[in-house]
């Protein structure tokens, strides 16, 4: 689950960030993925990029050159070619689903506040690290689970149930519900809601896109996971959003490894995303996770200048968002749902990964 940088929840937003310049984070769900960013002039993505170091075509423009360019074509674009069903609106939303009582469950359960960002590095030993295999496993296996019932006609509501009842089976809780008052179990995301949308009555339809969000928590340990799945017949465009925010995923775990700074990660995401047009979210952000649901080091998906370097053992979440049209959103009263701020589509993916001497290992497979 995706967090923003900072949370005001006057205005229903909420975010997760980390930086050299760290801005002060008002709210743990600021560590949700999904979770809003606000930043300080000095710390933005547009500001931090790098205009010396990126060379995108043989022409000699800088990346930065080349980013605004490709950002002004996409703003000039009409986004009446998104519209061509209804906005995205609220359904009906059940009473949350009861746990088990012998099930443990994270300390933020008791309360409806949103944890505070916990400012240490989740790095482990062995025994952890077989832990974090557990959890993430699990979560992985939920979410091949819930994408297989992703079809026309099917609610989110439905899809909320079976994840609930899977990890509940499986001897876990579900981290989304309770988690700062989150009323569900899972986060589905339709069409151009970003992140953090609420399970409800509302069926999908053919053509949508969803992303399907999962974390559980078992023995102990969070493991964080989500995909972008199709819904029957997908347009080629839609197709195309959904493989390259794929894509820019792989290429952040890519450049991951002990030492490697962290800051590369949203340098290779963008690069891949402009490739095609797309825009890079800036607001939602990835987070450290382990024992706690989420803490720093905070991870930029776009260009940055943020200092810090990656340490054995440490785990963390790469969660890109990809936008068809503006990277700003607008969030619903419920707090948490937050859509593209001109109805274009999006789409995300999210893996929790173990770093290693040489590389990365991602944590949520199966």
């Amino acid at each position: 689950m995706e967090l923003a940088a900072s949370v005001s929840h006057g205005h229903g937003s909420s975010s997760f960030l980390h930086g050299s310049a760290k801005p002060k984070l008002n709210s743990a769900s600021a560590l949700f993925t999904g979770a809003p960013l606000s930043l300080s002039p000095s710390s933005t993505g547009r500001q931090a990029r790098c205009p010396n170091k990126l060379v995108v075509h043989a022409k000699r423009i800088s990346g930065l050159e080349e980013a605004m360019r490709i950002r002004r074509e996409r703003e000039l674009q009409t986004t009446t070619k998104f519209r061509k069903r209804p906005p995205l609106r609220r359904g009906r939303v059940s009473p949350r689903l009861p746990v088990p009582d012998h099930i443990p469950k994270p300390p933020y359960v008791s309360s409806t506040s949103l944890p505070d960002l916990s400012p240490e590095y989740q790095i482990h030993d062995s025994e952890s690290i077989a832990k974090m295999r557990a959890a993430c496993e699990l979560a992985a296996r939920v979410l091949d689970a819930a994408g297989k019932l992703v079809r026309p006609s099917v609610t989110t509501n439905e899809i909320d149930k079976a994840v609930h009842q899977m990890i509940i089976e499986a001897g876990a809780y579900p981290s989304p519900l309770g988690y700062g008052g989150f009323p569900k179990s899972v986060c589905t995301s339709v069409n151009e809601c970003m992140c953090h949308g609420i399970p409800d009555s509302r069926q999908l339809e053919d053509g949508d896109i969803i992303n399907i969000d999962v974390t559980v928590y078992l023995n102990g340990y969070h493991g964080d996971t989500s995909k972008t799945f199709l819904c029957g017949n997908v347009s080629d465009r839609l197709k195309r959003l959904v493989k390259v925010t794929e894509e820019c995923l792989e290429k952040g775990i890519a450049v991951c490894k002990d030492g490697a700074s962290f800051k590369k990660i949203g340098k290779r995401i963008s690069e891949h995303a402009e490739k095609y047009g797309f825009g890079v979210v800036e607001r939602f952000v990835g987070h450290g996770v382990g024992k706690v649901f989420h803490s720093e080091p905070i991870i930029y998906h776009n260009r940055n200048e943020n200092p810090g370097c990656m340490v054995e053992g440490q785990t963390f979440t790469i969660e890109p968002i990809l936008t068809m049209g503006s990277i700003e959103c607008i969030t619903w009263p419920d707090n948490w749902t937050t859509l593209t701020a001109d109805g274009s589509p999006a789409a995300q993916f999210e893996h929790s990964i173990l770093i290693t001497r040489t590389g990365a290992e991602i944590l949520t497979i199966c």
